[in-house]
């Protein structure tokens, strides 16, 4: 079974194509990263429980999948939505893509985790080791809600082109102020 720190790592790696998967219903690139923030959280604190790297990837896809659909028809508005079995086979594309480099890519992930500074892991630590709310960190880090997100938001890019720049051979510095 996955450790929590398992699944965050994991999730992290997979962002951008969980965020895909909702931004293709949603349209909206907040509302995708908010999809993907609540399906982080589900993982970590729902009553499903992981063997595999693969399994939670392909059940976040779905999660975003569902949760965009239902944002969708809580906004009671039309969006173009590409038809079920196209996502299905998006889906599939994306699981396949992921389980080939998820070992690499995980291993990529700790080590920019650890390139860090430690006041940005903070940040993580306590949104996503201790599942807090963005307004709980906001709160104990004496900051206010706003600069958590783009704090988030910031760290996410980062580890993204970390993690690519990993992959790709070439060094693998955090520069957070280019996020």
């Amino acid at each position: 079974m996955l450790a929590q720190a398992d699944i965050v790592r994991t999730l992290l790696a997979a962002r951008m194509r969980i965020s895909a998967s909702a931004w293709v219903i949603v349209r909206d690139a907040q509302a995708a990263e908010d999809i993907f923030q609540n399906v982080t959280v589900k993982a970590l604190g729902g009553d499903a429980r992981f063997e595999r790297e693969a399994q939670l990837v392909s059940w976040a896809h779905v999660t975003a999948r569902h949760e965009a659909l239902n944002l969708v028809r809580s906004r009671k508005t039309r969006a173009t939505v590409l038809d079920s079995a196209v996502l299905e086979l998006l889906e599939a594309d994306w699981v396949r893509d992921a389980a080939s480099s998820e070992g690499d890519r995980v291993e990529a992930l700790r080590q920019c985790l650890d390139a860090l500074p430690k006041d940005a892991r903070r940040v993580l630590h306590l949104r996503y080791f201790e599942e807090r709310s963005c307004a709980e960190v906001s709160e104990a880090l004496g900051v206010g809600l706003d600069a958590i997100y783009q704090r988030l938001s910031r760290l996410h890019r980062a580890l993204a082109r970390c993690i690519e720049r990993r992959l790709a051979g070439q060094s693998p510095r955090i520069n957070l102020e280019a996020s």
